[in-house]
């Protein structure tokens, strides 16, 4: 092979190579989506920081069994369905594509997260914005409590209540299972605040079928912080 010859064909096989190494990352790019992950967050306190109000016991089953549970069932849902989306938000878009699977165990999993989060020891009363945002929209403090107590006692089974910020304006509602406001097809839908978990697996251990006890008590622990970063 002459000089002039092997420079050309090195040059077209150069070209021809640069053109496939684009197309593939493009098509990585545009539609072959890292899946997503679900995963917990890391307790943000000791199991036995809520006590009284939750007790250790409770808490060791809720993150270690339930929680746990529902991330490995919702990730093997993402990969039995094939599911390409980067997010919980892009998931619960268009959560009615998806099977009851899916949709029960991600939603458990972004929902017990949030939870976590939005508890911690000694919470004490809302103050500041959040407190002025609270008496602006229901009056004064107390009766948001109210109002979110009544929905958090009036959802039949097992579910979640909710404050949410829909359209700049704070709403109470409740979802059964493990729906969230996030999801399209949700009962109440906005940006989540303050949830509270009335499954009886939060509660059972320690207050038994005395739910409102259980919604009295989780008053104490709400991280009134975490509710101002979402105003």
């Amino acid at each position: 092979m002459d000089r002039r010859k092997f420079i050309g064909d090195s040059v077209k096989a150069a070209a021809s190579i640069t053109v496939i190494n684009t197309a593939a990352a493009n098509a990585a790019s545009l539609n072959f989506l890292a899946p997503l992950r679900c995963a917990q967050i890391p307790l943000p306190y000791a199991a036995d920081a809520l006590e009284p109000h939750i007790d250790a016991r409770t808490m060791d089953i809720h993150y270690n069994r339930h929680h746990a549970a529902y991330v490995k069932n919702a990730n093997e849902a993402i990969d039995t369905e094939k599911i390409q989306v980067e997010s919980y938000e892009a998931l619960f878009a268009q959560i009615g594509k998806y099977s009851a699977k899916c949709r029960n165990n991600a939603g458990g999993v972004w929902n017990h997260n949030f939870f976590w989060k939005i508890m911690k020891p000694a919470g004490g009363q809302p103050s500041g914005k959040v407190a002025e945002a609270l008496t602006g929209t229901f009056g004064s403090v107390d009766a948001f409590k109210e109002k979110f107590s009544a929905a958090a006692m009036g959802r039949f089974g097992s579910g979640w209540a909710w404050l949410v910020k829909q359209n700049g304006q704070l709403k109470i509602g409740s979802t059964p299972n493990q729906d969230n406001p996030l999801m399209s097809d949700a009962e109440i839908q906005g940006t989540p605040l303050l949830a509270i978990d009335v499954w009886e697996h939060a509660y059972y251990l320690k207050y038994q079928n005395l739910r409102k006890d259980y919604i009295a008590a989780w008053w104490n622990l709400v991280n009134w912080d975490e509710v101002a970063s979402g105003l």
